[in-house]
């Protein structure tokens, strides 16, 4: 008898206890089940540095790169902690490609291939181009290699020349003049 009142009441207490509170001055929760939707890429941090998605996100030269970074549903990965290198081709660089590539890679029916070009522009851990040697080879997300060299005072990833540096919060972004493909 006394079993049948302590259950229900010690039910009525945890109950009351996961209640959420009802301040109207707090911002509700994030279902869970839009958690996994949104992902890290969906935080709104204006105090922090931009991570790598949101440095190429802010540049008007790399939009290119956003859609393919949007199409092949890597933008949650590169937002996330890393450390990363990222070498990141301008949307000149996407121009320079054969007509009609881009547009190819980005239709659904080819994301496997699109995915894995991006990701051979992405490298574990921060790698700082100014203390590579010449002829210097790097593994890169997609499991290849791509070659660092030094040519008449540029320095050089594969065929693309680095053009400008630019540091976020969870790594490095290397804008290129060319698409590094696999």
């Amino acid at each position: 008898m006394l079993r049948r009142l302590i259950v229900p009441a010690a039910a009525g207490l945890l109950l009351a206890a996961c209640a959420p509170d009802s301040n109207p001055d707090e911002t509700p929760p994030v279902p869970a089940a839009d958690v996994g939707q949104q992902g890290q890429a969906a935080v709104n941090d204006t105090e922090s540095d931009p991570d790598v998605v949101k440095v190429a996100a802010g540049s008007k030269d790399h939009t290119t790169l956003v859609a393919a970074l949007k199409a092949a549903d890597l933008v949650n990965s590169l937002a996330n902690a890393g450390p990363f290198t990222v070498f990141a081709p301008t949307n000149a660089a996407f121009e320079k490609l054969p007509v009609g590539t881009v547009e190819n890679l980005l239709q659904p029916k080819n994301k496997a291939t699109l995915v894995g070009v991006l990701q051979h522009h992405v490298a574990v851990p921060v790698i700082d181009v100014e203390m590579l040697a010449d002829g210097q080879e790097l593994g890169v997300a997609d499991g290849g290699k791509l070659r660092f060299s030094r040519r008449d005072g540029e320095r050089y990833i594969g065929d693309a020349k680095i053009v400008a540096t630019v540091r976020a919060s969870n790594g490095v972004v290397y804008v290129v003049d060319g698409v590094l493909l696999p």
